[in-house]
């Protein structure tokens, strides 16, 4: 038997003018920065965006793993809301020389297919690139990783949106994660 693989695709998008913006209209949306950290909320919102998908890398995270996490001042995360329902975020880590990496992204399942992913990753991407002194991160790069255990239109939204593939990688497979309800009921 030959072990499970996955590919994982690095992207970046090294000006401004590459991204391809698109908007939806969606009543009561709005998205917002985190300003207080609540490593119990990226949790939440990793967890449950990243649980069909297999998401790894934190599923051994405790309380502390999770605070330290949360707590960086060079960690933004951003917020979908709908009708005052979290319903996507995004997690956005500063590097050193002004590199933006996309830490995590997604939707909560009620809320994929209705656009709102292209619509989120926009408003992300343009406060990545925006200067700091007007709220943003002042990025001379953005960048992320995808992968096969991803939301199969993941890839198509970040291409869609100006991202370049640099990079591919095949690499082991996530180990099967309980579903969130497992998880959540025990």
């Amino acid at each position: 038997m030959t072990a499970e693989t996955k590919t994982t695709y690095t992207l970046e998008m090294r000006s401004p003018g590459d991204l391809r913006p698109v908007r939806v209209s969606l009543p009561g949306l709005r998205i917002e920065r985190m300003r207080v950290p609540l490593p119990e909320f990226n949790k939440f919102l990793h967890t449950v965006v990243g649980y069909d998908y297999r998401w790894g890398g934190r599923s051994g995270w405790g309380k502390d793993e999770w605070t330290a996490y949360a707590s960086r001042d060079n960690l933004h995360t951003w917020v979908a809301y709908v009708d005052g329902t979290p319903a996507g975020y995004c997690e956005m880590e500063e590097a050193p020389g002004s590199d933006v990496e996309i830490k995590s992204f997604g939707l909560l399942p009620a809320f994929i297919g209705q656009g709102l992913g292209g619509h989120l990753l926009t408003v992300a991407v343009e406060r990545a690139w925006a200067p700091t002194g007007d709220g943003g991160m002042g990025a001379t790069r953005v960048w992320l990783h995808t992968c096969t255990h991803d939301h199969p239109h993941a890839l198509r939204n970040y291409t869609a949106r100006g991202f370049r593939l640099c990079k591919t990688a095949v690499e082991p497979a996530n180990a099967p994660i309980p579903s969130f309800w497992e998880l959540v009921e025990g």
